[in-house]
């Protein structure tokens, strides 16, 4: 039956957390923005509309949807091929698709979800043959036939967190140490070759901006200029001290003159920083945290593969965008692209990550193997 489920095991606690993230975030929007009620009021639709599909698709077998793994999968490949011939340019980007009577969407939020289901469903199919050759050659092209058509909107970063997300769910579906050990002790050195080519722009697959921004965070002296944002974004956050200087803060603030690009998506923590200080941060963080362990402790209680990597896939997915959106507004990270989870301005964002947290949801339901 569809509603056959204990509600007792339902994670009312994940819900609270996202809403607190979501209540802050919007209070944010609104100073970032200079109090503007059209964005302000397009976030809290998304998050209501977001909030209400996660409680659908959590009451909804995830059995039944990881059995339409291929079809998620081809629903990616169309909709990012999609984006590539029909979609809208903005900043010498094409990541948009404008849709009639929805307006305009980013197909690879959602392909970030999708990517999750579709290799929860096939690690799940190849438990038993996971560590073959065969098997791993399949996944990764399968994996790189998504990261290509996203790296040609251009968004690399983006394809480095489905990367990330494949790598979490592949060793926890069982992937040999033997595997493991092998790939660092070719891809440390790479990475390596790699750092020293770009320095003399011998990585052709890169873009100049995208090279700029690597060499940045290694070079910062000879590359200062493509440091000035995350720069900002450090004062800006240091500036915010205790408890920071208020929300709506407009005196001196760094959202004003031009200081930071994006201050109400990639560059939101620098605004939390400064108006809300050290404790606004620290809450941030710690709610992460928190739904990030809710995942993981969905993820140990259930007994189905799927389900396990479901769970495990939303907390990589978490906790990796969450880290670098912190990461570069701190200068830990070189300078990328990426919203903050359920805080940054964007309604594709959080309509996809709260469908993952559907998934999630209904793997805590359900603790016992399911017959499909």
């Amino acid at each position: 039956m569809l509603f056959d489920y204990e509600f007792k095991n339902y994670n009312y606690r994940l819900i609270l957390y996202i809403l607190s993230l979501n209540i802050l975030g919007v209070l944010v929007i609104n100073s970032a923005t200079g109090q503007d009620s059209a964005q302000v009021n397009k976030q809290i639709m998304g998050i209501v509309v977001g909030l209400l599909l996660a409680v659908s698709i959590s009451l909804f077998d995830y059995h039944r949807i990881t059995a339409l793994a291929t079809f998620i999968y081809i629903g990616c490949v169309v909709g990012l091929l999609a984006v590539l011939f029909f979609g809208e340019n903005v900043n010498n980007a094409t990541r948009w698709l404008k849709l009639p009577g929805i307006g305009q969407i980013q197909p690879s939020e959602f392909v970030k979800v999708g990517v999750i289901v579709f290799f929860a469903w096939f690690f799940n199919k190849k438990q038993a043959k996971l560590n073959y050759l065969t098997t791993l050659l399949l996944a990764g092209i399968l994996l790189l036939v998504i990261f290509g058509l996203i790296y040609e909107e251009p968004d690399l970063s983006t394809g480095l967190v489905i990367i990330f997300v494949f790598t979490c769910m592949l060793f926890a579906a069982g992937l040999s140490y033997r595997w493991i050990f092998g790939a660092m002790a070719v891809l440390i050195p790479i990475g390596g070759l790699f750092i020293y080519l770009l320095q003399y722009d011998k990585v052709p697959f890169l873009k100049g901006y995208q090279a700029r921004r690597i060499l940045a965070f290694f070079f910062k002296e000879e590359y200062a200029e493509a440091n000035l944002q995350q720069d900002n974004s450090i004062m800006a956050i240091g500036s915010g001290m205790l408890h920071g200087k208020g929300l709506n803060y407009t005196a001196n603030s760094v959202k004003n003159g031009n200081f930071l690009s994006e201050e109400q998506t990639d560059f939101i923590f620098a605004v939390i920083g400064e108006e809300l200080g050290f404790v606004g941060c620290t809450a941030v963080i710690i709610l992460i945290a928190l739904i990030v362990y809710e995942c993981l402790i969905m993820a140990a209680r259930t007994k189905d593969m799927a389900g396990r990597l479901l769970c495990v896939g939303m907390a990589a997915l978490l906790a990796f965008q969450s880290f670098a959106n912190i990461a570069v507004a701190t200068g830990v990270f070189p300078n990328t692209g990426l919203p903050l989870p359920f805080i940054s301005y964007g309604v594709s964002s959080l309509i996809s990550m709260y469908s993952g947290i559907g998934l999630a949801l209904n793997v805590g339901l359900q603790r016992k193997i399911s017959n499909y």
